[in-house]
């Protein structure tokens, strides 16, 4: 027994959307990161709060708003339907929209404790030797936190990989259209298809590990994944 083509489109659909979603979390994440690591703002407790809400937020309730919030009457779903665009609940745009609030934690506070762990004199160097504020950006921050970059991108990959909640709430359980792996198991479990789901489970497993141990490779020397997800340097 091995993958069936609902499985093989399930798997297929949720790379699709993890990908999507790691490169979109990574743009809207770094900048927020960034202003985190180098603010003294009294704003940044609250936006960091916000930020890190899902880690602590039940699935289901993150997507029940977000289901409101973009349905029919919802704010985001009377722009998109003013911009011609139809709701998002239910569709593929929906799912990475949701996901990329669910993930984000999973991204902006590894980015953030390495610029944190930057310090300022590099870019103060880099300052007098003429380097602009991009210039220092890409040419010093970003090699020298390099290893956050891979972090907060193989742990928004994975963490989208593994939703479930927010997918049932904002996806619901459309073939080839919004049914991702976690759902597809939990099909085969309500149909009593344990044979099935100890497959896909079995392989979401696998997947968990292999990313936990080159996560763990890679930052060996570094601190631990989790010192790295939000605890202290």
């Amino acid at each position: 027994m091995g993958f069936s083509d609902a499985d093989l489109a399930a798997i297929w659909l949720t790379v699709r959307i993890a990908t999507m979603v790691t490169i979109l979390l990574l743009l809207i994440g770094t900048p927020i990161a960034w202003w985190l690591a180098r603010t003294k703002s009294v704003l940044k407790g609250p936006v960091g709060a916000v930020v890190a809400l899902p880690l602590v937020l039940p699935p289901t309730v993150l997507g029940f708003y977000l289901l409101l919030a973009m349905g029919p009457n919802g704010p985001v779903g009377a722009v998109t339907q003013a911009l011609g665009l139809g709701t998002l609940p239910f569709t593929f745009w929906g799912l990475v929209v949701a996901s990329v609030f669910y993930s984000l934690p999973f991204v902006v506070q590894p980015l953030q404790n390495s610029m944190e762990a930057l310090g300022k004199r590099p870019l103060e160097v880099a300052a007098t030797l003429g380097a602009g504020p991009w210039d220092r950006f890409f040419s010093v921050v970003l090699p020298l936190t390099k290893h956050g970059f891979f972090t907060a991108a193989v742990l928004g990959f994975a963490h989208t990989v593994g939703e479930f909640g927010v997918v049932l709430m904002i996806g619901g359980n459309i073939p080839g259209e919004t049914r991702m792996v976690s759902v597809q198991i939990y099909d085969y479990v309500e149909a009593l298809e344990y044979a099935n789901a100890h497959w896909l489970s079995g392989a979401m497993v696998l997947f968990s590990f292999v990313i936990l141990l080159v996560l763990y490779s890679f930052n060996r020397g570094r601190g631990s994944l989790f010192r790295m997800l939000g605890g202290n340097k």
